[in-house]
């Protein structure tokens, strides 16, 4: 008998999609990569290419008795020469002359429940500062703005952020950018509708296009020692995101090669369901970096 068709209008449908997309429903891993190159944007002059990040993440799926998905996941970040491809430790800040340490982003506690309600997002233990998933109305029913086309579907998935920065000037006058920051990421998300409603496929295909708008990176080193910038401005990005289909071999050399010396666990499905706060690259450098001052 024929798997039944998707209703996209029902949020069970919508959560089922969802995490089949970003995720796997399956006990071995569907990796997830990424790449691209970041800019520097400022007043008044031409983009600066800065360096390129690139990543993976791997997530597990089970669907709840009400409906809703548990998801836990792992991911990686590091940060790329544009010319070479080659992974940096450090990088020459071109605003203070400084050589400054490169700092990866490793989170192994990714997750969370998608419930039949669209979740607020919250980044470490700023709870009363989340953020809806695409700018939704609190309390709103878990339904996405998927687009079908035959058998194309395409997806628009946005978080814009704002909150109490992790690294307050005060403690942290090199690396902070002020008491705020408002990081934001904004995907376009392309899979197969063939895919989604096959229900014995545990994951389905995405390709996605996605940028980043934030304030500098703490490790950058941006800070004027008063807890101000050195330059004003802002990083923006153009990536690549999309589900690795041949495996370790869709994902770009010199960052396989990386992981696979530093973490290669981050290549494989966490053994457990427990789940910590989710970090963003500001709470994790504060987690792992003593105050300045």
């Amino acid at each position: 008998m024929p798997d039944a068709p998707l209703d996209l209008t029902d949020p069970r449908d919508n959560v089922y999609a969802f995490a089949k997309t970003w995720g796997t429903f399956a006990e071995t891993p569907t990796i997830g990569v990424f790449h691209g190159l970041m800019y520097a944007w400022l007043p008044g002059e031409r983009l600066r290419p800065l360096f390129g990040y690139a990543g993976t993440g791997v997530t597990k799926c089970r669907t709840e008795p009400d409906g809703s998905v548990t998801m836990r996941g792992k991911e990686t970040g590091y940060f790329y020469d544009v010319a070479s491809g080659a992974i940096i430790d450090h990088w020459d800040n071109p605003w203070t002359g400084e050589t400054v340490e490169v700092y990866p982003f490793l989170n192994d506690r990714i997750g969370g429940r998608l419930t039949l309600e669209m979740p607020r997002l919250h980044l470490g233990e700023n709870e009363a500062e989340g953020s809806q998933m695409n700018d939704s109305a609190a309390g709103a029913p878990f339904v996405l703005p998927w687009q079908v086309y035959g058998d194309e579907v395409l997806l628009e998935w946005d978080y814009a952020h704002l909150y109490t920065n992790p690294l307050p000037p005060s403690a942290y006058p090199r690396s902070s950018t002020g008491a705020l920051i408002n990081p934001s990421e904004h995907f376009t998300i392309y899979t197969s509708l063939a895919e989604l409603e096959d229900r014995s496929l545990p994951s389905a295909h995405f390709r996605a296009g996605f940028s980043r708008v934030s304030p500098w990176w703490p490790w950058m080193r941006m800070g004027d020692g008063r807890g101000g910038q050195v330059a004003e401005g802002v990083m923006t990005g153009r990536l690549f995101s999309r589900s690795a289909r041949r495996g370790l071999d869709d994902i770009p050399r010199p960052l396989l090669e990386r992981i696979e010396r530093d973490c290669p666990d981050y290549l494989e499905l966490p053994a457990d369901w427990e789940t910590g706060p989710i970090l963003s690259s500001w709470e994790a450098y504060a987690r792992d970096t003593p105050p300045e001052a």
